[in-house]
């Protein structure tokens, strides 16, 4: 299983599927960030928190706490 934290700078991945619960899921979800869609990360701060992604055309920050429950494929 790969996670969101897994990728580096520059790495494109399709979302397989989110495994949290409750209001985190859904705010996952209502940012676009669900089962199919593709993401880029675009930067990684250097301890590694947060994480700048783009999906669906705009650009996201994530906390690490957000990140570990995207499971993802590397495309």
């Amino acid at each position: 299983m790969q996670t969101l934290r897994d990728l580096e700078s520059g790495q494109r991945a399709r979302v397989l599927r989110l495994n949290g619960q409750g209001p985190l899921k859904k705010r996952i979800m209502d940012m676009g960030i669900t089962r199919g869609a593709e993401l880029t990360v675009r930067k990684v701060a250097p301890l590694g928190d947060p994480v700048e992604i783009t999906v669906r055309g705009y650009e996201l920050t994530l906390r690490k706490a957000d990140i570990d429950i995207i499971e993802v494929e590397s495309i």
